[in-house]
C-alpha cells in the first residue's frame, strides 16, 4: 500500500507540503489544477510547476484527483467531442510527467452532497453531515447557497462556472435516465481509456457520493453490481475504480470488503474513511477508528492486505480539530491521525503474517 495525501496547491491549501512531509509513510501528493475550468486542456507549465513543488519536498505526483468531466460529456451533447479531445490531451501530458492514476467521477451536476459542512460531534470536533429529510424539502439553489459560498477555499466539485448554470443544467438532465448516463459513460471510456493505457495511466472512477439519487438526478456508481457493470464497459486494466469506503459506506447494504476482494486487480486507488449512518438515513463523517462509525475500517484494511494491495491509498475526509481553520473535510490533524490508524492496522497484519511464517519455518 502506497500512502498519499490530498493537497490543493500553493495558495489554495492551508496545509503546507512541509507539514505533510512529517506524516510517517506518506510518499506522494494527490493533486489537481483547481484553477483550470472544467473541460479545458491542462497547461504543461502548470503541471510542471506542481511536479517541481512536490519533488522539492520528496513527493511524487503519481495520483491526480480529479480531471473533472465536463457536463456536456455526461449529457452526451454534440459539444462533448471537443471536451473529450481536451481530456485526451491532458491525459497524455500527465503521462509524460509520470502520473499513474487519474481519479474522476461521472456524477451529474454535484460531485458530492452534504447539508452541513461543520456539524458538531459529541467531542466538540466538527465534520461534514448529510441530513436526508432536509434535502427532501430543499431546492438545489438553496443547497448551493448553503454549501458553495465558502469565503476562503475552493470547494472541489462545486466549481462556480458549473453552479452559475444550475437551472439550465437541471433542465438539461430532465430527460437523462440512468441508462442514457451509462451510454454516455461508455462513450467517454471507449475514447479515453486507450489513450490512458498508452500513457501508462489507469482511469479510476469515484463512486457517487452519496450512493443514491438526489434531486432526481441519475446516479449509476453506487454499489457492487454497477461497479461490476462499469468495469465491463471497457474491460481493460486501465479502466478501474477509486474504491471510496466513505461514499459507498453511506449505504449500509454495501459490503466493501467483498468489493475489495472481487475488484482487487481493478482498484488502483483507495479512499479510506469512516461515516456513522443513522437509522433515519442521515450520516456524519467521523474519525477513521472503526468503532467511531458504521464502516468496518479494520475489515477493509484486512481485505486490502489479504489481496496484496500495492496501489495508492489516502485517508479521505477528516474531522476539523482543535480550532483548525481549514477546507471542509480537509484539515491536517484528523487526516494525519487517520493515516497512523491505517498504518497501525496494516503493521499489525504484517507482524501477524511474519509470526506465522516463522512458526511455519520452525515446523519444517
Amino acid at each position: 500500500m502506497k500512502m498519499v495525501f490530498r493537497w490543493f496547491g500553493e495558495g489554495n491549501d492551508q496545509v503546507p507540503l512541509a507539514h505533510i512531509r512529517q506524516i510517517p509513510g506518506v510518499e506522494g501528493i494527490v493533486w489537481a489544477l483547481h484553477d483550470v475550468p472544467v473541460g479545458e486542456e491542462w497547461p504543461t507549465e502548470k503541471i510542471e510547476a506542481v511536479r517541481l513543488q512536490a519533488e522539492a519536498h520528496g513527493f511524487h505526483i503519481d495520483v491526480v484527483e480529479s480531471v473533472n468531466v465536463h457536463e456536456s460529456i455526461k449529457l452526451g451533447l454534440p459539444s462533448r467531442d471537443r471536451y473529450i479531445e481536451n481530456y485526451k490531451r491532458t491525459v497524455e501530458k500527465l503521462g509524460r510527467v509520470g502520473v499513474k492514476v487519474i481519479c474522476y467521477n461521472f456524477m451529474p451536476v454535484f460531485d458530492w452532497i452534504r447539508t452541513e459542512l461543520y456539524r458538531e460531534l459529541e467531542d466538540g470536533s466538527t465534520a461534514l453531515f448529510y441530513e436526508k429529510s432536509l434535502l427532501q424539502n430543499m431546492d438545489p439553489p438553496e443547497l448551493v447557497r448553503k454549501i458553495a459560498n465558502h469565503p476562503k477555499f475552493t470547494i472541489p466539485g462545486w466549481e462556480p462556472q458549473r453552479l452559475e448554470a444550475l437551472s439550465e443544467l437541471f433542465l438539461a438532465y430532465r430527460d437523462v435516465t440512468e441508462e442514457r448516463l451509462w451510454s454516455n459513460l461508455q462513450f467517454f471510456l471507449e475514447e479515453v481509456v486507450p489513450v490512458a493505457e498508452r500513457s501508462g495511466i489507469r482511469m479510476a472512477v469515484h463512486p457517487d457520493d452519496p450512493p443514491w439519487s438526489v434531486f432526481g438526478l441519475p446516479r449509476i456508481v453506487t454499489g457492487r453490481a454497477n461497479i461490476r457493470r462499469l468495469l465491463k464497459l471497457v474491460d481493460r486494466p486501465a479502466n478501474g475504480v477509486t474504491l471510496c469506503s466513505g461514499s459507498l459506506g453511506a449505504d449500509p447494504a454495501n459490503d466493501i470488503p467483498a468489493m475489495i476482494r472481487e475488484f482487487a486487480d481493478r482498484i488502483p486507488f483507495a479512499h479510506i474513511r469512516n461515516v456513522r449512518v443513522y437509522e433515519n438515513g442521515d450520516f456524519i463523517e467521523t474519525s477513521h477508528r472503526t468503532s467511531d462509525g458504521t464502516v468496518d475500517i479494520a475489515g477493509i484494511v484486512q481485505a486490502y492486505h489479504d489481496v496484496g494491495f500495492a496501489g495508492y491509498a489516502r485517508p479521505d475526509h477528516g474531522r476539523h480539530l482543535w480550532g483548525e481553520q481549514c477546507r471542509p473535510g480537509y484539515g491536517l490533524y484528523d487526516r494525519a491521525m487517520g493515516i497512523m490508524y491505517l498504518w497501525g492496522l496494516w503493521d499489525a497484519l504484517e507482524r501477524r503474517n511474519e509470526g506465522r511464517r516463522h512458526c511455519h519455518a520452525a515446523d519444517q
